[in-house]
């Protein structure tokens, strides 16, 4: 009796886990969106990134991004160093086009006697995707409006924009990803409040970026990645372009980072700024006629592995990865999130959310205000 009793209780102990464990047996993906660094240190007489990773440092970027194994990865400002990062990666990865580097053997056809024509064909983008995965269509578009020749961040000397791809990974999941690179803001305007210029030129390209994703939605999750120079206290990612898509009643859109690390909670426009919110974002869409839809279920900021031997970080920014699970449509999941970030308490933010020294003082020491992750001021008069 007693072993009937045992036996029982197996079964019925099975029988509870079982619907758990089938709902955690899904396929999943990697995406790893970072902005390489890869400016020169110099062009002639003009010092452009002299805290740069340059060559080794690029090297080191590569096995780094080599050694995370995900299975597409996002670059941006891919320009000088491209082949010290590729020669890491060739073995694993297949990868789309260059458009070359901040050259001077690439500027002879540029009209140096007006200097307001200058334009670079460059767009610093570049996607890597594993071999077993297939990228089977392929588009670069160019920014429809741009700012800053020689000033606000210098965006308006290269080609900057997005590119998309659609890919069929190798479980057969097709998905379309964006890769893209907004214009910035120059660290020194945004303390005085001269930024609007390129906080209206930032809104024109996310218009132009959702128009481009709503009319090719089909029933295929769309991922949107990169360097996007925005955060939600100062730009109007949400409104002009999450809510705006979400109104449409044809998808579904949300920020893995906010899903993950703010409970979906999106900071307001003008809020206070959060001291842990990156440039970089990982936004990713469910059509609502989909067959299959992706959810985040980790969400990592490596402040931790993304550094050279002597603990310093290879680059100015950190690589933000997610990982995705593909559910197939209307299934419940039950499947666990993980929410992780290996920065440090000690380290500070700009009110850009760069990574600063602690004593970073952009006006000669005066003024200055840094924000700790656990969101205390500390203001330089």
């Amino acid at each position: 009796m007693r072993q009937l009793i045992l036996s029982l209780v197996t079964v019925v102990a099975m029988t509870a886990t079982m619907p758990a464990m089938a709902q955690n047996n899904f396929s999943s993906f990697s995406m790893m969106t970072l902005n390489v660094d890869g400016l020169p240190g110099k062009l002639l007489f003009f010092t452009l990134n002299a805290d740069g990773p340059k060559a080794a440092g690029s090297k080191a970027i590569g096995t780094y991004m080599a050694a995370k194994d995900c299975d597409i990865i996002a670059m941006q400002e891919d320009f000088n160093y491209r082949w010290e990062i590729w020669s890491r990666l060739f073995a694993s990865y297949e990868h789309d086009e260059w458009t070359g580097g901040i050259i001077l053997e690439e500027m002879q056809d540029q009209d140096f006697i007006h200097p307001h024509h200058i334009k670079l064909k460059c767009d610093g983008l570049n996607t890597a995707w594993k071999r077993e995965c297939q990228s089977t269509a392929y588009e670069r578009v160019a920014w429809g409006r741009s700012f800053g020749k020689f000033s606000h961040a210098f965006d308006d000397l290269i080609t900057k924009g997005f590119r998309r791809h659609e890919f069929t990974l190798q479980d057969g999941t097709e998905v379309v990803v964006y890769n893209v690179h907004l214009d910035a803001s120059n660290r020194y305007d945004v303390p005085l409040g001269r930024d609007m210029k390129d906080r209206e030129t930032r809104l024109s390209q996310f218009e132009q970026l959702r128009q481009h994703i709503m009319e090719r939605l089909d029933n295929r999750p769309v991922v949107v990645v990169g360097d996007m120079n925005c955060l939600y206290y100062r730009d109007a990612l949400k409104t002009a372009f999450i809510d705006a898509i979400q109104a449409t009643g044809l998808a579904t859109v949300s920020d893995a980072w906010v899903e993950k690390h703010l409970g979906g909670a999106y900071p307001e426009l003008g809020s206070e700024p959060l001291a842990d919110e990156t440039f970089d974002k990982v936004l990713y869409i469910n059509p609502t006629n989909a067959k299959t839809v992706i959810t985040p279920t980790s969400v990592e900021v490596d402040k931790a592995g993304y550094t050279t031997a002597d603990g310093k970080p290879l680059g100015d920014h950190y690589p933000l990865i997610v990982r995705f699970a593909i559910i197939p449509a209307g299934e419940t999941t039950g499947i666990s999130t993980v929410a992780t970030s290996s920065s440090a308490d000690e380290e500070w933010y700009s009110l850009q959310g760069i990574r600063q020294e602690a004593n970073f003082t952009p006006f000669g020491g005066r003024g200055a205000i840094s924000i700790s992750r656990s969101g205390q001021k500390k203001i330089r008069k």
